[in-house]
């Protein structure tokens, strides 16, 4: 298998390919879709490294991001997105908000 992932992050490889998700609706799908245990193994794999992601990608402008690191930047807008799941609600979706969704209009994009 092809690594997605620059090599100093081979550590999060085992998330790839299931959080690498480039729009924020797919993101917040997964979120919906994942079980608890799912999105609390993911955010503790990757929140003691999210730091030291963000300063590689630091390291380019969003026109100048090479594959490897784009799917990095996906990988730590997953764990954004999950992170109220798992400090606040303990749950993928909003307590108390029943139907509600969320629905991006538009978003950043490199």
């Amino acid at each position: 298998m092809t690594a997605m992932l620059p090599a100093e992050f081979a550590d999060l490889e085992p998330f790839a390919a299931e959080w690498c998700i480039a729009s924020e609706a797919e993101r917040y799908e997964k979120r919906l879709a994942s079980s608890m245990a799912d999105i609390q193994a993911f955010y503790d794999g990757i929140k003691p490294r999210a730091n030291a992601a963000i300063a590689y990608l630091d390291r380019y402008t969003l026109d100048d991001l090479p594959g490897e690191a784009l799917h990095l930047m996906y990988l730590v807008y997953s764990m954004v997105t999950v992170s109220f799941a798992v400090e606040c609600w303990r749950d993928p979706r909003v307590p108390d908000s029943g139907a509600a969704r969320i629905d991006c209009i538009v978003e950043p994009v490199p």
